[in-house]
């Protein structure tokens, strides 16, 4: 199947632009999964995947913004995330404060562990939808992820997906004034971050949807949060908001959901995704390694084999 990124168009992100959103769209919608089955790509090992292994990863990518890996590798090796990265594309890690010395996140329960167990990824609680990074500002933006289970919950852990373009989809289609609204650079502010030394991170606000000047692909940066968020003050941004969380929490066929087990592992353009609540068992607790980062995942066919090496020695 041919990617369906949009250099080769006019420009199907420019409201101006019709035809090429008409001609755009028609190939996205025809292609979107129906089923989260065929997002699944069967690996021997991620850390060293074959020729055909990486192509499937990256065409579904190009096509989806999403691929799902499921392999028998079950080890806790740290470093599989940032090698597997490599072989993607991936290579520009961004290592937050609550990563470890690695810029790898260990995603579990950490009740009464510090710092960690005062945000919701590192307790046993649902997550709402959202894109990562979201409170970043612009020249941090996260574009890529890998999400790679080790460890499944007894009960629950499951994520919801959509494709940021599905959802740009359905915006447009129903009011481009909508659309309009949310890519103003003030569409979505988060509110700063404070601790015992002051402020820990600034106010940032910018816009839901964004094209990239240079590649000319669209970027989603979105939380369906209530709290710690303010949208921008009129009626149109205030109903755009309001269609996204009723897409969102809606039965919408272009939602994919999937529980992550054990050596199955999610790459992606940065999409939307949630998480149910989950309960872990007793003495086997639900681990997950996140890594995150500048790049999006590469085009098919965008990196020789002596890119890979270079990446991954």
């Amino acid at each position: 199947m041919p990617s369906l990124a949009p250099s080769h168009l006019q420009n199907p992100f420019d409201l101006q632009d019709v035809a090429a959103y008409q001609i755009w769209r028609e190939a996205k919608v025809a292609q979107y999964p129906r089923h989260v089955d065929e997002l699944i790509v069967e690996v021997n090992d991620p850390r060293h995947l074959s020729d055909a292994e990486r192509r499937a990863i990256l065409a579904r990518c190009a096509d989806t913004n999403m691929a799902v890996y499921r392999s028998s590798f079950t080890d806790e090796d740290r470093s599989l995330p940032r090698v597997l990265g490599a072989q993607l594309g991936l290579t520009r890690l961004d290592g937050n404060w609550l990563a470890d010395d690695s810029g790898i996140s260990l995603i579990a329960v950490a009740s009464g562990q510090g710092e960690r167990s005062a945000y919701i990824p590192y307790t046993d609680r649902a997550i709402k939808w959202h894109t990562d990074g979201y409170y970043y500002p612009v020249e941090r933006t996260i574009r890529g992820m890998i999400l790679h289970c080790v460890r499944s919950a007894q009960a629950g852990g499951e994520n919801a997906l959509m494709d940021p373009e599905m959802a740009y989809i359905a915006v447009r289609d129903t009011n481009p004034d909508w659309l309009a609204a949310l890519m103003a650079p003030d569409a979505m502010t988060i509110p700063q971050r404070t601790d015992e030394n002051g402020v820990a991170r600034a106010t940032q606000s910018g816009p839901v949807f964004s094209v990239d000047a240079q590649t000319g692909v669209l970027h989603m940066r979105y939380t369906a949060r209530t709290r710690s968020i303010h949208w921008r003050d009129d009626a149109t941004t205030r109903a755009a908001a309001a269609f996204l969380a009723m897409l969102l929490a809606s039965d919408n066929p272009c939602v994919l959901r999937l529980t992550l087990q054990p050596g199955m592992g999610l790459v992606c353009n940065n999409v939307l995704h949630d998480r149910s609540g989950f309960a872990d068992e007793s003495g086997q607790t639900r681990l997950l390694y996140r890594a995150r980062y500048l790049d999006r995942v590469a085009a098919p066919d965008s990196m020789s084999k002596s890119d890979i090496t270079a990446f991954t020695t």
